[in-house]
């Protein structure tokens, strides 16, 4: 049975990702701080008929997260699909915010997703096969103040996904950044449900260097869902997957 372990496990994308790939015989392994939601979820996805497990560890914590990868593996056997979405989502300005905040919320948004791709690694290289994907965001393309270390950390794990794509795509290892450019919200373009079937597209039938990085931003959706009342437009430029023709550069 192939598996799927789930870094920053919860409900809105991770559960529905979780759903999809369990859905189609996947094992699940999930990963996140809060043992009671772990419980919870892990409740509902069997109440599904998907087998899941799951060990509480806060992915900022890099000897926690490890030693929970190790239960993981052990019980699993192996890692076919690693996906992390671990991430701080606190807001603060460049110039509020304290060095060891930064480096406190950068060991979760990216410093755990290394230290899993270390873990994981090795296995896929042996099999030949695999993927990792990374959750991405907008403020990687174009950042506001007020969530600075957040999109550091977007950035930050942009960077890292597309090296290791270069890395790991000879050895038959499919590594992509999904960048969810809006609100996730049931019913609305950012459907968690809509958002785990491109997880299982890039995972399962990827295209090569184009899935590299996933920029999932539906026609019509706002590239200021950062900037609601419009504070920085003078300052903002539109992202290039955005832009028009005509538009200026």
């Amino acid at each position: 049975m192939k598996t799927c372990i789930i870094i920053g496990a919860g409900g809105g994308v991770s559960e529905a990702v979780a759903r999809r790939f369990g859905g189609s015989g996947y094992r699940i392994g999930l990963v996140a701080r809060n043992p009671n939601h772990l419980q919870a979820l892990s409740e509902r996805l069997s109440d599904a008929g998907i087998s899941t497990i799951w060990t509480a560890a806060d992915a900022g914590i890099a000897e926690a997260l490890d030693t929970a990868l190790d239960e993981l593996l052990t019980q699993l056997g192996r890692c076919d699909v690693l996906i992390y979405n671990a991430a701080v989502l606190r807001p603060a300005g460049p110039l509020d915010l304290e060095r060891e905040d930064i480096a406190a919320e950068m060991a979760v948004n990216v410093l755990g997703a290394h230290l899993a791709v270390r873990k994981v690694a090795p296995g896929m290289i042996a099999r030949k096969a695999g993927a990792i994907l990374f959750t991405g965001g907008g403020l990687a393309l174009e950042p506001f103040p007020e969530w600075t270390s957040l999109a550091m950390g977007k950035a930050a794990l942009r960077s890292l996904a597309i090296s290791l794509f270069k890395h790991l795509s000879p050895s038959g290892i499919h590594v992509s950044v999904i960048a969810i450019c809006g609100i996730v919200e049931a019913g609305g373009p950012f459907d968690p449900a809509r958002i785990a079937e491109e997880y299982w597209r890039v995972a399962t039938a990827p295209d090569g260097v184009r899935d590299r990085e996933v920029i999932f931003q539906p026609e019509g959706t706002d590239m200021y869902y950062n900037d609601p009342e419009r504070k920085h437009a003078e300052t903002s430029r539109i992202p290039d997957h955005m832009r028009q023709p005509t538009d200026p550069r």
